[in-house]
């Protein structure tokens, strides 16, 4: 049913964890699914110097949410708002439809976190 690269990302999910010298934390959730996404991130000068995960949910939304770290780390936080479910499943290869709602979660987590980090200011 699931990729390699899926199935690596959940066996050994990237930047998992807490991080101690965040300043910027959000928290988003599939109300459908139940899945919860908090991601932790440090901020410097503008950029995504450093990010971790945690997330309750599936294994395509532990996968997504891994991803998801790779695809923030180094980026100016403005970027943050432009990541897609659409490239979150690229970036995985794809996902199945009934798994697609994992990619939007971390679409919204990115989303939330670029926001946060825009009023913050």
């Amino acid at each position: 049913m699931f990729n390699e690269t899926i199935l690596e990302h959940f066996r050994n999910p990237r930047n998992a964890g807490d991080l101690a010298d965040a300043n910027a934390q959000i928290e988003v959730t599939n109300p459908v699914c139940g899945d919860i996404l908090r991601l932790a991130a440090r901020v410097v000068d503008g950029r995504i110097v450093g990010i971790r995960f945690k997330t309750q949910g599936c294994v395509a939304a532990i996968a997504a949410s891994s991803v998801l770290t790779e695809m923030l780390t180094g980026r100016p936080t403005i970027e943050s708002r432009e990541i897609t479910a659409q490239s979150v499943a690229e970036r995985l290869g794809g996902l199945p439809p009934a798994s697609f709602h994992a990619a939007q979660l971390c679409a919204d987590g990115a989303g939330a976190l670029g926001r946060q980090i825009l009023h913050a200011k």
